[in-house]
């Protein structure tokens, strides 16, 4: 916990001299920036604002990386393949006034993988009329609920498997009457996304594969109020050349389906993950996106129960000297139903077979293989390993056979 709060510090403390940089950023922004007039012709821009976690840390470069609850807008079919049940809260200061709580859980039943997520996004709003009295005062907000489910199909041991989610999303847009009257509105969508990953150029020694490929296509759905969703398809690639490392990039096509409404043009984002212990990491992203170029940089801190993620994003909306653009996330890990103890005792066979082959005592081997295989019908090595003996047994009594017919 002291960890934790000392990194908390550090990043609060940051923001408040970030001042200082911020000519320089506002010129470099100048100098790479591309301004797109067709940027905020969509609704519901909560739909973009990432609650926060890994996913915000590495700029929202997490369609192939997906790995904690940020999944549930990144990629939908990564439920199926999470460590762990989880429970997730988060808390985002946006900008100025405005703020974002979060909550996702998600839990896996094998192959299957189901979730369950809200955020709220809430604005106060105050109107003055030309004299300086103030005449009303309210709340805008946004509120999205959304139901997962996704799948893992074909997994073995040597192949990763292809994982296929989708998310059903209900939207909720509040303006009170006295801001502006019959503006509230409802909206539903869908997420549909697909994840697998395999080993390429991987120098080192692990289970887990070091190259990932991710596709989704977010916020599909009718238009609100004759005006549409925030449509986009979306790639994403990541790899791990060693093992602390991980780099990913996600290249985002904004859609639409009315020529009235014309799309964003395509951005880009990049970021890495980089494990530097057990119980502490760094993430840090670079967002491309029109006008509004950003970076963001965050930090994990992983317990055994629990774990602790801040981050601190910087672009044209970020005001120096305030707590903006920072967020904070506690996740519980609620264990993994079994599925670590379920592997460490396939692991324990396998290794015995080994051992009772190593000594010649084949028909031990095979019975522990088996017992393995009971458990894990998938653990191909297993699978292997009990051919070859039986094989070598049936060839023993195959030349027992013949020895006895010569004498």
């Amino acid at each position: 916990m002291k960890r934790f709060l000392y990194l908390t510090f550090i990043f609060i403390t940051s923001s408040l001299y970030g001042s200082d940089y911020s000519d320089y950023y506002g010129s470099m922004a100048e100098i790479i920036s591309q301004p797109d007039p067709d940027t905020g012709l969509t609704v519901f821009p909560t739909l973009l604002i990432p609650m926060g976690g890994k996913l915000e840390g590495m700029g929202t470069a997490y369609t192939a990386v997906s790995k904690d609850f940020g999944f549930i807008e990144s990629n939908p079919s990564a439920s199926s393949v999470l460590k762990y049940t989880e429970l997730t809260f988060s808390h985002n200061n946006w900008i100025a006034d405005s703020r974002m709580e979060g909550v996702v859980y998600t839990v896996r039943f094998n192959d299957l993988g189901i979730g369950a997520a809200g955020k709220f996004l809430y604005v106060p709003f105050t109107e003055y009329d030309t004299w300086g009295e103030r005449v009303s005062k309210g709340y805008y907000s946004e509120t999205i609920a959304t139901m997962n489910i996704s799948y893992n199909f074909f997994p073995t041991y040597y192949f990763y498997g292809v994982a296929v989610g989708a998310n059903l999303k209900f939207a909720y847009r509040n303006i009170p009457a006295s801001i502006y009257p019959d503006q509230s509105a409802i909206a539903f969508m869908t997420d549909i996304g697909a994840l697998t990953r395999f080993n390429f150029a991987k120098p080192f020694v692990s289970r887990s594969k070091n190259f990932s490929v991710g596709a989704v296509i977010k916020n599909l759905g009718p238009y609100v109020l004759q005006e549409p969703l925030p449509t986009e398809v979306t790639v994403g690639i990541a790899y791990s050349p060693i093992r602390p490392v991980t780099a990913a990039v996600d290249l985002n096509l904004p859609v639409t389906f009315n020529t009235n409404y014309p799309a964003e043009n395509w951005n880009i984002v990049a970021g890495t993950d980089i494990v530097f212990t057990d119980f502490f990491s760094v993430q840090g992203g670079f967002r491309y996106r029109g006008s509004n170029p950003g970076i963001s940089l965050g930090a994990t801190v992983d317990l055994q129960k629990m774990s602790f993620i801040v981050n601190y994003t910087m672009d044209l909306t970020t005001q120096f000297g305030v707590l903006d653009r920072f967020s904070l996330a506690a996740r519980l890990k609620i264990g993994d139903r079994g599925r670590a103890a379920l592997q460490a005792r396939v692991d324990e066979l396998y290794i015995t077979a080994l051992e009772e082959y190593a000594n010649g005592n084949l028909e031990e081997a095979i019975t522990y293989l088996e017992k393995a295989l009971e458990i894990d019908p998938r653990f191909i090595p297993a699978a292997e390993l009990l051919r070859v003996l039986q094989q070598t047994i049936s060839l023993h009594r195959e030349m027992e056979d013949i020895q006895k017919i010569e004498e």
